[in-house]
């Protein structure tokens, strides 16, 4: 049985299969140098647009195709074979920001965010600030109510997206018009609607070079009382709530990750038929049918931990990922991934670590997973937690 659709429907396994022909013919030939350039893939942005691979996991009344989270992994496993940037924008057009926007939105956000989306756009999701990462909630970006409206200030950084993203849901301390402090709100902006959003900064990245990473600065930017995007419960609970989105971001990140190990391990695997040395196939030496072994094995794990984590859902009715099962995988298919693209560009050789071939490129982007989306030692905080049955604060990286 192929471990690639184990436990698959026949309706997901013939996406999973438009989505590999997709990254073949679509993605491959252009995958190396959207990392040469390092520029935003705008055309192939248009390709996942027609294959309606952009906001699928909306609800058709929206414009998307009501596909499911696992649906939505599928194809990013098979787009990550052959370049990270591309499956990265397709995670953040199915879940993540829009995600929180389509479960806590009116319905003008909600139509808004799924318009844009469909059309192209890769939201941006506002978090991180210079002094507050894991500690989301030590953020200063500050939006303080005046009549019917928010100004908000403040300053992002390592905001993916920034500066080609149109749709912004920025996280700021929100005060009401006494300063009194309300708690942490989400708040949606457009960047093509104002000239208050400007990327200040763009990192110099290893990898993942055609995704722009930068700061952010907000100045004065002044949003609609209807821009602020809040569960029932009120400010003082609409953070965590809000961050329950982001167990769908974690399972799309880790499924990235796999990807780009799987598509090593499928270059490892032709390339151990092929070359020869000694006088047959490198693949006929032990030694390297036993890492051939151990790349599958990690797979085949990672691969069951990110399905598992996809179908499952919250306590207390959440539509989204169990927390700690998203941790889970989320923390096993990165470090697993990191481990299986190492391994398969051992098996190239000098030609492994050149650019002739794509393993170096996929050993540069794959480093970046046990970092963004929650660092592999803050998840691994929420998984102990839960082990010995203690509630994470939330000022302990418990929602991020």
């Amino acid at each position: 049985m192929d471990p690639v659709t184990v436990g698959l429907t026949s309706e997901e396994i013939e996406l999973q299969a438009k989505a590999r022909l997709f990254a073949d013919q679509v993605v491959r030939p252009v995958s190396a140098q959207t990392d040469i350039v390092g520029e935003y893939p705008w055309d192939i942005v248009r390709e996942l647009t027609s294959a309606k691979f952009m906001g699928m996991t909306l609800p058709k009344a929206y414009g998307g195709q009501g596909s499911s989270l696992l649906d939505a992994c599928l194809v990013i496993e098979q787009i990550a074979r052959e370049c990270t940037v591309t499956a990265r924008i397709v995670v953040e057009a199915n879940m993540g920001a829009v995600s929180a926007i389509m479960e806590y939105g009116t319905e003008e956000q909600r139509k808004l965010a799924a318009d844009l989306v469909v059309a192209g756009d890769k939201p941006a999701i506002c978090i991180t600030e210079p002094d507050a990462g894991s500690d989301a909630t030590s953020m200063t970006t500050r939006a303080e109510r005046r009549g019917d409206k928010y100004v908000i200030n403040g300053c992002k950084h390592w905001i993916t997206g920034a500066g080609v993203s149109n749709l912004h849901l920025i996280f700021a301390r929100t005060f009401d018009e006494n300063g009194e402090y309300l708690g942490i709100g989400g708040f949606i902006a457009l960047a093509s609607e104002t000239d208050a959003i400007r990327r200040t900064k763009r990192e110099q990245t290893m990898g993942l070079r055609g995704m722009p990473e930068g700061e952010l600065t907000f100045e004065d930017l002044v949003v609609d009382e209807s821009s602020l995007l809040m569960p029932p419960a009120g400010l003082s609970r609409g953070f965590a709530s809000l961050m329950n989105a982001y167990n769908c971001q974690r399972v799309g990140a880790g499924t990235v990750a796999m990807g780009i190990a799987t598509g090593a391990f499928e270059h490892a695997v032709a390339w151990s038929k092929q070359r020869e040395q000694f006088g047959r196939p490198i693949g006929e030496f032990q030694g390297l049918q036993w890492k051939i072994a151990d790349m599958d094995v990690a797979l085949t794990g990672s691969r069951l931990m990110l399905h598992a984590a996809a179908r499952s859902r919250g306590k207390s009715g959440s539509p989204f990922p169990d927390p700690a099962l998203a941790a889970k995988a989320k923390i096993y298919a990165a470090e697993s991934a990191i481990t299986v693209v190492n391994t398969a560009l051992q098996f190239f050789g000098a030609r492994g670590y050149g650019r002739d071939f794509p393993l170096e490129r996929m050993a540069r982007d794959v480093r970046m997973f046990t970092i963004g989306g929650g660092t592999a030692e803050v998840l691994r905080t929420l998984v102990a937690s839960q082990d010995l049955g203690w509630k994470l604060p939330q000022n302990r990286g418990g929602y991020v």
